[in-house]
């Protein structure tokens, strides 16, 4: 588990809490089951509406990657190419056909088909730049999915907060208790605003840092592949990944 996220949330969270403690709040004066409907529901309503039903399908898997501890090993790739250029340089390209189908990621594992059939670095660099973009479309488009929840968490928040204005307004009987009434109403906003940058928002901060990751990655195996097949030193080649990872070992050929 990722603790920096779940720390982050428990902190943002408490800091509200004890806040509106010490302003002499319960915490059964600040529960309110209707905003709480109001804003979830419509959040994700108004989300699932916005989305289609591919990138709505992967949110599981994206509330994962959120709360998953799971940053990119860039020393273990660059060590993985590296020691594919070694095996190249020994054997030839030939040599790799075999490894090819042993990595589970699609890029590198079809940058290793195109060096063993052939096919000119430059266009090798076309088609494996063009699933880069794909890939980061892809990466981005779950950031997006919590990005848009955060935009409309406070205006359902407002939403809320109108139809309790309206429901205390139409049923003024005892204004000793209109104050009160008024406040919890409020509580809605409350609670649409502190969704939205307490989770929505920072979840979709959190994906968009791992997709910049990703494309770091992407970049390295792309250079790694396009390394080996021009036949590059090994050591050249780990120098040059580790510059483009940002390692300080990358001096240290």
């Amino acid at each position: 588990m990722d603790l920096a996220s779940i720390l982050g949330l428990i902190t943002a969270v408490a800091a509200i809490l004890i806040a509106l403690l010490m302003e002499g709040n319960s915490l059964a004066a600040l529960l309110n089951i209707p905003a709480i409907i109001i804003i979830l529901g419509g959040t994700i309503g108004a989300t699932a509406f916005s989305c289609r039903p591919k990138e709505l399908r992967r949110v599981p898997e994206l509330l994962v990657q959120v709360f998953q501890d799971s940053h990119a090993d860039f020393e273990n790739i660059i060590n993985t190419l590296v020691n594919l250029a070694e095996t190249a340089r020994r054997e030839g390209l030939l040599a790799l056909e075999s490894r090819a189908q042993q990595f589970d990621d699609s890029l590198l594992r079809h940058g290793l088909s195109f060096a063993v059939d052939g096919i000119d670095p430059e266009e090798i660099r076309r088609i494996m730049e063009n699933e880069i973009i794909r890939r980061q479309q892809e990466y981005k488009s779950g950031a997006g999915i919590f990005e848009t929840a955060g935009g409309y968490a406070p205006t359902m928040g407002i939403i809320g907060t109108v139809i309790g204005l309206v429901h205390v307004l139409s049923n003024i009987s005892d204004t000793t208790k209109l104050a009160a009434a008024i406040a919890v109403a409020f509580l809605a906003t409350l609670y649409g605003i502190a969704s939205a940058n307490i989770l929505w928002l920072p979840m979709a901060a959190k994906l968009k840092a791992r997709a910049g990751e990703k494309m770091v990655v992407d970049q390295i195996i792309m250079e790694g592949i396009l390394g080996i097949v021009q036949g590059k030193n090994p050591r050249l080649i780990q120098r040059e990944l580790g510059t483009l990872a940002g390692l300080e070992s990358a001096n240290e050929v």
